[in-house]
């Protein structure tokens, strides 16, 4: 397996990497644009590399954004996809001509509907754009740790779809837990388009 190169492009990204290996759950926060689910899926896939992990664990909320997609055809991993394809987006980044045989060999997807009873062992879970998730949810995800396991939290407390997020709750309760590490990007971090830290300085 050819080793993934990554290149982190701000202090804020460099201090998440520095991190991770001293916790065992890492929430990232911010607004879009800086690199959380970026770097929740490059810390999953050293993980891997370093054989630190033998599997990654990929969790989103289905909740559609303000438009509802209806029924959708085909069998779990079919319908939860198009949730997940950011996800598979950034693997498809990090690893370029491998991400299709990484995904296969090393991605399975947890829907939260099917999660209870699971422990994960070995694995680094990473629990996407959990602002969509109520606390019981978050509760729930969080318990599924297992042995020699990882949990990768990222959320925008900012921009949920759903009216009981517990997201923000979540995170003061657990701060200064020993084994919790929480980083908050600001939108000084934003590394996409220079225009999307505008955006959303107009559109809070």
């Amino acid at each position: 397996m050819v080793k993934t190169r990554v290149e982190l492009r701000t202090d804020a990204q460099r201090h998440v990497y520095s991190m991770f290996p001293h916790v065992d759950v890492l929430f990232l926060l911010g607004p879009a644009g800086v690199g959380k689910s970026f770097l929740a899926t490059a810390l999953a896939i050293r993980q891997i590399e370093r054989e630190q992990a033998e599997r990654i664990i990929i969790t989103r909320p289905i909740v559609e954004s303000e438009e509802s997609l209806g029924y959708l055809p085909g069998d779990l991993r079919e319908k939860t996809d198009p949730y997940m394809a950011p996800l598979y987006d950034q693997i498809e980044r990090l690893k370029h001509d491998e991400a299709r045989e990484f995904t296969r060999k090393y991605v399975t997807v947890s829907p939260l509907a099917y999660m209870r009873g699971r422990t994960f062992n070995d694995a680094v879970c990473i629990f996407d754009e959990a602002q969509n998730a109520n606390i019981k949810q978050l509760k729930l995800h969080l318990t599924r740790l297992g042995e020699g396991g990882k949990i990768i939290i990222t959320g925008d407390t900012t921009q949920s779809d759903i009216r009981d997020s517990g997201l923000a709750e979540v995170v003061d309760r657990l701060n200064n837990v020993p084994g919790v590490g929480i980083v908050r990007f600001e939108g000084a971090d934003i590394v996409r388009h220079p225009v999307v830290e505008r955006i959303l300085e107009r559109l809070p």
